[in-house]
């Protein structure tokens, strides 16, 4: 080896809706009666993949979940379109899902508390962020009037009551803390009391996200560019020592933690990733408790891309809590990711990526 992610209203939907026309694509089928019919479809700002423009123009979820041992496997990551993994204090990572087709999962999570840094880089999905507390050092942003979140329990800091706290539910078949959770119908049934819209806001959605290959990317273009058979994050996270290894029969990267698969507790299929984005990232602890803090908005940060087996160096740059993260090769090139799902790895700075 070598070193180195219901609406409120009818009228909200159809507005959204409206927006996302100029990127739709009419895939024609024809009946027996030789009609052809328009399935109105739009491409994934997740994934590339044609979805229906009706979900296309309804807000994700960025759902916080665990990595502990005795919390798997969690219930609903398997639909994360992009998956955030993230150190936290303790020397224990905590994963965020961005979930675009939450509506119908009737379990999702075990969901765990927030951190500050988890909100800067969920707001570039503007996402309904889903979480059961947190600690205060994100008092000031989770309550600020563009944060549209539902906790399970009170914010450190803040006060009060949870927003949404009474659509959570917790599970007999866990103890806590890891056997809360919440289903699509709560996010809906919540989202709706407390006025959030559920459709994508103009104001702060940036349909222009990732940059995806138009046919398949192998990196082979890339002189430099070295074997990813084997993504090892042992360094990065030593509780999980997550790990992934690539299939090319499928093109994809199975994600491993605690030296076996992790999977979906709703359909126990091991995750897997078209992309995977490790994003060196400035860091610092806050206090004795442990508590990080991440430079989640930079234009100096470097890492790695991995795909169909190979990987290159990369640089990336964030502006704003808005603002998409941007990755680019040497060149200076943006990066065109493959059609799939995503993982980006928040890996500490210094601490080593092993590959092979």
């Amino acid at each position: 080896m070598k070193q180195k992610i219901i609406m409120k209203k009818l009228s909200a939907v159809t507005l959204a809706f409206g927006l996302c026309a100029a990127a739709m694509l009419f895939i024609p089928s024809v009946t027996g009666n030789d009609q052809v019919q328009a399935d109105e479809q739009v491409r994934s700002v997740y994934t590339n993949e044609p979805i229906p423009a009706a979900q296309a123009s309804l807000r994700p979820i960025a759902v916080m979940m665990p990595t502990d041992k005795k919390a798997q496997p969690s219930y609903g990551i398997g639909n994360a379109k992009v998956l955030y993994e993230i150190m936290e204090e303790g020397e224990i990572s905590r994963q965020m899902a961005i979930i675009d087709d939450w509506q119908g999962l009737t379990r999702i999570g075990n969901i765990r508390s927030c951190r500050d840094y988890y909100i800067s880089l969920a707001t570039e999905w503007d996402p309904i962020l889903v979480h059961f507390g947190g600690v205060y050092y994100m008092a000031d942003r989770i309550s600020a009037p563009d944060i549209n979140n539902l906790s399970g329990t009170s914010e450190y800091g803040t006060g009060g009551a949870a927003p949404g706290s009474a659509y959570f539910f917790r599970t007999a078949d866990r103890k806590a803390p890891h056997n809360a959770y919440i289903n699509g119908e709560g996010i809906t049934n919540a989202c709706n009391s407390l006025g959030y819209s559920l459709a994508t806001r103009p104001e702060y959605y940036n349909a222009s996200h990732f940059r995806f290959a138009e046919g398949t990317n192998t990196l082979e273009q890339y002189a430099n560019a070295v074997p990813g058979n084997v993504i090892d994050l042992s360094n990065v996270f030593t509780y999980t020592k997550s790990y992934f290894t690539y299939n090319p029969e499928t093109g994809l990267y199975a994600k491993n933690i605690h030296g076996g698969p992790q999977t979906d507790g709703l359909t126990g299929v091991q995750l897997t990733f078209s992309n995977v984005i490790i994003q060196n990232t400035k860091w610092s602890k806050r206090d004795a408790k442990g508590y990080l803090a991440f430079q989640t908005i930079d234009s100096t940060g470097d890492g790695y891309y991995f795909t169909r087996g190979r990987g290159i160096h990369i640089t990336w740059k964030k502006t704003s809590d808005y603002a998409p993260t941007r990755y680019y090769d040497d060149n200076g090139n943006e990066i065109q990711l493959n059609t799939g799902k995503t993982y980006i790895g928040i890996a500490q700075q210094g601490r080593a990526v092993l590959y092979s």
